[in-house]
């Protein structure tokens, strides 16, 4: 048995990484999880947050906009709605997209609430995430 992982996030879009790694940790909707090789299979939802992965001792993340994982003793399978790679982030994009997202919050009998929450939560995790490089 060897001690790396396949980990392969898609989207509609296409393919955002494949990678072989050490370790993968992700956020899901029933709580954080890590993964090793050797795990147990299960699937699971994402919900909108930030995946990370291990190769030797350097550690990469990728904004996950929810989605699910299916995980075998060998893979990760990651199926988002959509990823970005932290290096990829436009943090300046992000900002506008948190400003909007708080303005129509301002406006909250005008709009659909759910929706801007959503939208506030993921400019916030990106630029969070921007802001490790």
């Amino acid at each position: 048995m060897t001690n790396k992982l396949q980990l392969d996030i898609v989207t509609p879009y296409g393919q955002v990484l494949s990678e072989e790694v050490d370790e993968v940790s992700a956020q899901g909707t029933e709580g954080d999880f890590g993964v090793l090789a050797g795990h147990v299979p299960f699937v699971t939802t994402l919900k909108i947050g930030i995946l990370s992965y291990r190769k030797g001792n350097v550690t990469e993340y990728v904004f996950v906009n929810s989605g699910y994982a299916e995980v075998t003793a060998e893979k990760v399978v990651i199926m988002a709605d959509s990823a970005e790679k932290a290096a990829d982030i436009d943090i300046e994009r992000a900002k506008a997209s948190l400003k909007r997202a708080e303005e129509r919050l301002k406006r909250a009998e005008e709009i659909d609430y759910a929706r801007a929450m959503a939208s506030l939560e993921r400019a916030t995790i990106r630029i969070q995430l921007a802001q490790r490089r």
